[in-house]
């Protein structure tokens, strides 16, 4: 049996490190929204279920797409990718929902979540950015374009 050789990829090995501890924690705060946007798509109720249920349902797809890319890029990185709830539950910054929100709670429950990822994004960035990480800049970079835009979209309904 052989083992395998050591990632050289022209980042240091705690650069490395630091930069899959952090994308861990995207992809804590990208599995725990995917799975609120989820949970709000089946059970929204009132005169917005249509408009709600497909505007949730094309979130959670995308989400869900996006975890892979996430989790991906910490094993290019030479790192496991955390999994299991209770792993996600201390990782992420986005608190479980309590109960079943109101249809309008929800969208406000899921404007803070796309902000707290968004928060979460930056942060890493700085971090990739310092050790030369193109790739995982570029993968940051897209995925706070996302957040930000559907906060700004979620925030619209909210608006009188």
């Amino acid at each position: 049996m052989s083992l395998a050789p050591p990632v050289d990829i022209g980042i240091p090995a705690d650069q490395r490190a630091q930069i899959a501890e952090g994308l861990g924690r995207v992809l804590a705060d990208s599995t725990v929204l995917y799975a609120k946007t989820h949970g709000f798509h089946w059970n929204v109720t009132g005169p917005m279920f249509n408009t709600l249920h497909l505007m949730f349902m094309e979130q959670y797809t995308e989400l869900w797409t996006a975890l892979d890319e996430i989790a991906e890029r910490i094993r290019a990185l030479g790192h496991k990718a955390p999994f299991g709830g209770s792993i996600y539950r201390d990782l992420s910054s986005i608190p479980e929902s309590q109960g079943v929100p109101a249809a309008m709670d929800m969208v406000r429950e899921l404007v803070g979540g796309h902000e707290a990822i968004a928060k979460t994004i930056r942060a890493v960035f700085a971090t990739a950015d310092d050790a030369n990480d193109q790739p995982t800049a570029d993968l940051l970079t897209q995925r706070l374009q996302i957040h930000e835009k559907t906060a700004w979209m979620l925030r619209s309904l909210l608006e009188s």
